[in-house]
């Protein structure tokens, strides 16, 4: 039977749109800028005929199941991780080097040898995870620290102490880049920043738990089951550790494209989204060694590279910070207590100026101008022997050097979003270079320089400007 006259017009002018269509793409520049959300949406079969209520709908959906689910879990990750990180100033207070019978100089070789490790771990870690599944690899990395923790009170010399640091500080090397690559590959660069300060809280929040958890442990249970108290602080450390590992086992998703508990059209919509953020740009996979090239070549990774090491090198008092509290004569249980505040007023200045940078698309400032008032912080703790000033001056110092830190990783994720072993690769080597600042800033903090420690303060100091 042949066609009616009107539909046989139709088809043909639909033909020649559908062919104009096809000279028009093959006549697009490979270079083309940005795709719009409508030529990406077309790319996925489940999403390319849904209307722009359903697509805002089924968009706020997978935010709330990732934000549900992801969020949660890297952030009491991050907060364990850190704790086990800085858990041996306070046990330092409590004896441990003393009990172990290590000089200032060993106890600062255990604290470099951490960051030895990390430094090891870090390029191999993140590049691996690139490729590897996120829920299983995150959570076996915490597995590892955590059974280092535990190791801990069995220690008796600083050999063993530098040596269980070092292993420590290996398993620890992937996670923090790890995650940094995960959240961008989730969310899209006006979420990123504010979602980096929520997990990045748990930097914040570890050391306000562990001035708690300092005071209820380090004070009362001495002696009992004859251990030490600092043998107890890591015991119940790694326990907890290894609770949210295992309880992240269940809650982490994979990458956009393959995560179980989201359904094919939420798949689709978790990819879609971060498209739309990267112009369009298919975050790809890559070549491990072609992403690690790419990497090198690009200007973007030295600049950060230099940025991060000036800003982890101005956080160099936070090993030591117990001790640097301790100066204030203000007794052991109070000088447990008073190390929260600041940490808590960061916690809220960082995720504040991460919304701004977030909501403005801008970083340089929000960057700079906090980390101007950290030098400003830094100068008046080595200036003054007044308490209250040298404790503001603590506020100071935290807040623009953790608020920086956290954009910076959003900056860097933001300018290359793709491929993902590209970005893996940019991350690792900026936060591998950045850690050789640990290797040599412990050396700066010997006791015999307390209360003032002017030789650390300057170096901070120093490194907060060249930020």
């Amino acid at each position: 039977m042949s066609s009616p006259p009107s539909l046989e017009i139709h088809d043909g002018i639909a033909k020649e749109r559908g062919q104009a269509n096809v000279e028009q793409l093959e006549e697009k520049p490979e270079t083309d800028p940005k795709s719009s959300p409508r030529e990406i949406q077309g790319r996925f079969d489940l999403l390319r005929d849904l209307g722009d209520a359903e697509m805002e709908r089924l968009g706020k959906r997978v935010l709330k199941k990732i934000d549900m689910r992801m969020m949660p879990a890297i952030t009491m990750m991050f907060l364990m991780c850190y704790l086990d990180r800085i858990n041996v100033s306070n046990a330092r207070l409590a004896g441990m080097q003393e009990d172990l019978h290590m000089t200032d100089t060993i106890w600062n070789l255990g604290i470099s040898a951490f960051y030895i490790g990390y430094l090891v771990g870090q390029l191999p870690g993140n590049l691996w995870l690139a490729k590897a599944s996120p829920r299983w690899f995150l959570p076996c990395a915490m597995l590892g620290w955590s059974t280092c923790t535990i190791c801990t009170p069995a220690l008796t010399n600083g050999a063993g102490f530098a040596a269980c640091r070092f292993f420590t500080g290996l398993a620890e090397a992937p996670f923090f880049p790890g995650i940094t690559l995960m959240t961008s590959s989730w969310y899209t660069k006006q979420e990123n920043p504010t979602r980096m300060a929520i997990w990045h809280a748990g930097n914040t929040i570890s050391n306000i738990i562990s001035g708690f958890l300092a005071a209820g442990i380090l004070t009362t249970m001495s002696g009992v089951a004859g251990l030490h108290s600092w043998q107890w602080f890591f015991l119940i450390e790694g326990i907890a550790s290894i609770v949210v590992a295992l309880g992240a086992l269940m809650l982490l998703p994979d990458y956009p494209h393959n995560t179980r508990f989201l359904t094919p059209a939420e798949r689709e919509m978790a990819q879609y989204r971060v498209l739309c953020s990267n112009g369009g740009k298919e975050e790809g996979i890559g070549g491990t060694w072609d992403g690690v090239k790419e990497a090198v070549k690009d200007p973007f990774t030295w600049f950060f590279c230099l940025m991060h090491f000036a800003l982890v090198t101005a956080q160099s008092f936070k090993d030591f910070f117990p001790s640097i509290v301790n100066t204030f004569d203000l007794g052991e249980l109070t000088t447990y207590f008073i190390q929260a505040p600041p940490y808590a007023f960061a916690f809220a200045f960082a995720c504040a100026v991460a919304w701004s940078s977030g909501r403005r698309q801008e970083s340089f400032w929000h960057i700079v101008l906090p980390i101007l008032g950290s030098a400003a912080g830094c100068a008046v703790l080595i200036s003054t022997t007044n308490v209250g000033a040298r404790y503001f001056g603590l506020f100071l110092l935290i807040s623009g050097t953790y608020n920086g830190l956290n954009l910076q990783l959003s900056w860097e994720t933001t300018l290359v979003p793709a491929p993902r072993s590209k970005k893996a690769a940019l991350i690792a080597i900026a936060n591998c270079i950045s850690q050789v600042s640990h290797w040599f800033s412990p050396y700066f903090w010997p006791r015999a320089h307390e209360p003032f420690t002017v030789l650390a303060g300057g170096w901070s100091w120093s490194a907060a400007c060249l930020s």
